[in-house]
């Protein structure tokens, strides 16, 4: 027996233990470290990832890195190399991104590194290739950090003091996109806190802001922006606040010629942005390098809002379209791949679904990586280009004799020299419905199977349509029943099929009612005093109709049908009541009756009341006509809760 017991015992114990460590494990956030190697002042990296977790379907998982050496420098490679200019303390950051993965990105806890002594004097090469530039570490994910790199660099041959300017949270997007949570400036910029801009001397004569014809990968497949100079700083920033709706102004000094310097800045995406997955957001850049001319370049870095770190994606502009602007507008799409094979690709095909609302023959290729000029027609041609060709439902883009390289190919360092992209505009067709549509994309890699996006969504903005109500009103139960209202309506604008609508109508109505009764009164035991009446009364009545909130369906363009709920107030209510008596003498014992008409009577009298007779009822309806937005005709029953119960609506509506 004692045995048994301890073997229960154990056997709970056990369990507890191993559902314990289950929950523990399962709760535990995923911790990606590195160890270091300092030589002297130059430092080895290596980083220690925890295993991925396969998405089925998906191409095989990989990490993507990104460092900051606390001394302004940073570094895209898996174990980098890094030599420090000056002694002291560095705190060494590691964002590492799971790519094709189920789980979060790891966090990394940053570690001091310090440095005491100079034993390489070699300095790092310039790396710009422009003199603005801006860069991310990832796409956003709702409620995950990423950061965003800004790069600036004197390409005059003098010492310059400038200002820098970061816009983000477009006015668009009823939340904000991000949360800015740090910000690591590390050649002495300073902050300024009020919004004002100081005064513009004029335009600097001397040097130019030329963009360069081939720009850094890793921002390839990010929005160039303008990158052409401008000179009217006041009107730029008037534009930037306007779509808008934080930025940050830092002043930096003593800048050198052909010195480079970075900012970070550590942005949160706020939960919020999960209902605009596969929407484009942008953040803007403004250089001003000389803060004594109005000379300046304008960045704005589009961004794709994610779910998870895939780098084969589709996404759009239009994910909310305002239904009655949209006419002549251009919409982007942006279609990003990447190259996961063991070698190069050679052509690359995506075909794309194109949703019927859109006209494929206005489809513009605005930008692609790689770049190449668009393929001749009816012509076999041996160097790069991209071809555009059609089907009923889809837009097949192929870039023909390419070289993009594989992130499994031996001797790539940079993952992200194996992506690529596409950007699109298309305008919508003449007639469209309002119905949410998606759209995929196939990529296909040399002869390999296909890799297929997520799905870019497109969706209507809800719009205002306000609608005029006229007509009249029939309630049987009642005598010359005469009641008409007008009011108004209250709805999404031109909704395809399901949707609310409120309603507020006004009315008039009068009818009549008589009734005939007799009254007697004994006066002794011989005499009866009889009078029958007969009693007209009139009713005038303005009462208030609320629906707030009916549910319509709209069968087609024509047809609809409609339910809901229906409160009836008077507002004001006056009865007049006209009674007429004709008075009998009644001898009970004789059984003889006696007209004396001078003791006939007549009366009037008027009731009024306020705010009186609210009635409840339930009403389904049919409309025809132009049922979404235009004029339309219909009935409407309803059943009120109280007498007299059946009411018959006949209207003519006007929405717009």
């Amino acid at each position: 027996m004692k045995t048994l017991l301890s073997l229960l015992i154990f056997f709970f114990l056990t369990c507890h233990i191993i559902v314990a460590q289950s929950s523990q494990n399962t709760d535990t956030l995923r911790v990606a470290t590195f160890q270091y190697d300092l030589m002297g002042n130059e430092i080895s990296l290596t980083p220690e990832t925890p295993p991925l977790q396969p998405i089925a379907g998906a191409p095989k998982g990989f990490y993507t890195y990104y460092w900051e050496f606390g001394d302004g420098a940073y570094s895209k490679e898996e174990k980098p190399v890094h030599t420090y200019r000056k002694k002291g303390t560095y705190e060494v950051k590691l964002w590492a991104t799971n790519n094709y993965d189920a789980g979060k990105p790891p966090a990394t806890r940053p570690q001091q590194v310090k440095v005491k002594k100079i034993t390489n004097e070699t300095l790092e090469s310039a790396s710009m290739t422009e003199d603005f530039i801006l860069q991310k570490n990832r796409e956003p994910i709702p409620n995950e950090e990423l950061v965003l790199i800004l790069s600036y660099k004197n390409s005059k041959n003098y010492l310059t003091n400038g200002k820098i300017y970061l816009f983000f949270n477009e006015k668009k997007y009823k939340a904000n996109n991000f949360e800015l949570s740090d910000m690591r400036l590390h050649h002495g910029e300073n902050l300024v806190t009020e919004e004002a801009v100081a005064a513009i001397n004029g335009i600097n004569p001397y040097g130019t802001f030329l963009a360069s014809a081939q720009e850094d990968l890793f921002i390839a497949h990010s929005l160039p922006g303008d990158s052409t100079e401008k000179v009217n700083l006041p009107l730029t920033l008037e534009e930037s606040r306007a779509r808008y709706k934080d930025w940050r102004i830092l002043n930096f000094d003593q800048l050198m010629p052909g010195e480079e310097r970075n900012i970070f800045f550590t942005l949160r995406a706020t939960p919020e942005m999960l209902k605009d997955t596969s929407a484009i957001i942008s953040v803007r850049g403004i250089y001003v390098p000389d803060g004594k001319y109005d000379n300046h370049k304008v960045k704005d870095m589009e961004m794709e809002i994610v779910t998870s770190h895939d780098p084969n994606k589709m996404s759009t502009s239009a994910n909310f379209i305002n239904f009655r602007t949209v006419r002549n507008k251009k919409f982007k799409y942006k279609i990003k791949f990447q190259n996961n094979g063991e070698g190069p690709a050679n052509t690359i095909r995506l075909e794309t679904e194109v949703p019927t609302m859109f006209n494929k023959n206005t489809i513009e290729v605005t930008d692609m990586y790689p770049e190449c000029p668009i393929c001749p027609k009816d012509e076999i041609v041996s160097y790069s280009c991209i071809d555009t060709t059609f089907t009923n439902e889809k837009a097949i883009f192929t870039f023909k004799n390419i070289y993009l390289p594989g992130s499994r190919q031996e001797n790539v360092q940079e993952y992200d020299s194996t992506k690529g992209f596409v950007a699109y505009n298309i305008q919508l067709n003449d007639k469209i419905e309002k119905r949410k549509t998606k759209t995929k994309t196939a990529i296909y890699f040399d002869k390999n199977e296909p890799i297929i996006t997520n799905y870019a969504t497109t969706r209507f903005l809800p719009g205002i349509s306000i609608g005029a109500k006229v007509g009249f009103m029939n309630v049987s139960a009642r005598n010359d029943y005469q009641e008409f209202f007008f009011g108004a309506t209250i709805s999404p604008y031109k909704s395809y099929r399901g949707y609310l609508q409120a309603e507020l109508l006004f009315s008039t109505n009068s009818y009549t009612e008589s009734r005939q009764y007799t009254e007697t009164t004994d006066v002794d035991d011989v005499f009866t005093d009889s009078y029958d009446y007969d009693e007209f009364s009139e009713f005038n009545n303005t009462s208030i109709y609320l629906i707030p909130a009916s549910y319509r369906y709209n069968l087609n363009k024509f047809l609809a049908l409609g339910a809901g709920m229906q409160f009836r107030w008077d507002l004001v209510s006056r009865q007049t009541i006209e009674t007429s008596g004709e008075y009998t003498e009644v001898i009970r014992s004789e059984n003889f009756e006696r007209r004396d008409e001078s003791r006939d009577t007549f009366t009037t009298d008027e009731v009024r009341s306020s705010f009186s007779n609210l009635q409840t009822g339930a009403f389904i309806d049919l409309s025809a006509g132009l049922v979404r937005i235009g004029p339309s005709i219909g009935m409407r029953y309803v059943h009120h809760f109280s007498t007299p119960n059946k009411q018959l609506q006949f209207y003519a509506i006007w929405k717009f």
